[in-house]
C-alpha cells in the first residue's frame, strides 16, 4: 500500500504530461516568449497564450500552475549558447566571432530581457531561469574562449582585464538600447571589441 501511494503522484503527473507532445509544448513556449517580447510580461496572460495556440487554458494551468512557472519553463526550454563552438585558433579572432554572433541575436534577447525587467525582481525562479538561459551559457562560452587564449600564450593568465571581458561584451548588449536607442548589432559589437576589449587584453 505504501509503495502504491508513493507511485500514484508520479503516475498522475506522467499521465498529464503525456497528453502534450514535445512539439506542442515547444509551440506553447514559443508563443509565450513571443508575446512577452511584443506586449511585455505584465500584459501576457495564460488565457491569451491558450487562445493564440488554440488550446484550453486548463491545459496550461494543469501543466504549469502559474504564469511565472510557465515562463520559467519556456526560458529553460530555449536555453542554448550562441557563442559555444567558436574556436579559430586565435583569441582576437574568437572574440570578433563571438561579438558578431552576439550581435545577431541581440535584438530578440534584449527585447525579452527588457520585457521581463520588473517581473524578474519579484520572482526568484523567473530570475534564475533568465540567468540560466541568457547569461550563464554565454559567460561560460566567453570564459572558455579566454581560457584557450591563455593556454596558447596569447595573454597572461593573471592579466587583470580577463575577468571583465564577459561584463564588457554582455554589458554593451544591454546598455546600447538605453544610451542610443539602437540594439548592438554585429558590426557595432565587432567595432566595440576591436576598440575596447582587444586593447585591454594587449591584443591587436
Amino acid at each position: 500500500m505504501t509503495s502504491q501511494a508513493a507511485d500514484r503522484p508520479e503516475t498522475v503527473g506522467a499521465s498529464r504530461r503525456s497528453k502534450i507532445t514535445p512539439e506542442r509544448e515547444q509551440e506553447f513556449f514559443d508563443a509565450v516568449l513571443d508575446q512577452i517580447r511584443e506586449c511585455g510580461y505584465e500584459a501576457v496572460t495564460m488565457e491569451g497564450v491558450a487562445a493564440s495556440t488554440r488550446c484550453s487554458k486548463s491545459t496550461l494551468y494543469r501543466q504549469w500552475r502559474t504564469k511565472p512557472q510557465f515562463v520559467a519553463a519556456a526560458l529553460r526550454a530555449n536555453r542554448c549558447s550562441r557563442l559555444a563552438g567558436i574556436d579559430t585558433g586565435s583569441l582576437a579572432e574568437d572574440l570578433r566571432r563571438a561579438a558578431r554572433a552576439a550581435g545577431e541575436w541581440s535584438g530578440r534577447d534584449t527585447r525579452l530581457l527588457q520585457a521581463l525587467g520588473h517581473a524578474i525582481t519579484q520572482d526568484r525562479e523567473l530570475q534564475q531561469a533568465l540567468r540560466e538561459t541568457l547569461v550563464e551559457p554565454e559567460v561560460a562560452a566567453l570564459k572558455e574562449i579566454l581560457r584557450r587564449g591563455v593556454e596558447r600564450g596569447e595573454v597572461a593568465a593573471g592579466h587583470p582585464a580577463l575577468e571583465y571581458v564577459p561584463a564588457q561584451v554582455l554589458g554593451v548588449l544591454r546598455v546600447r538600447p538605453f544610451l542610443e536607442g539602437e540594439y548592438a548589432d554585429p558590426d557595432y559589437l565587432v567595432r566595440f571589441v576591436e576598440a575596447a576589449v582587444l586593447p585591454a587584453l594587449g591584443l591587436g
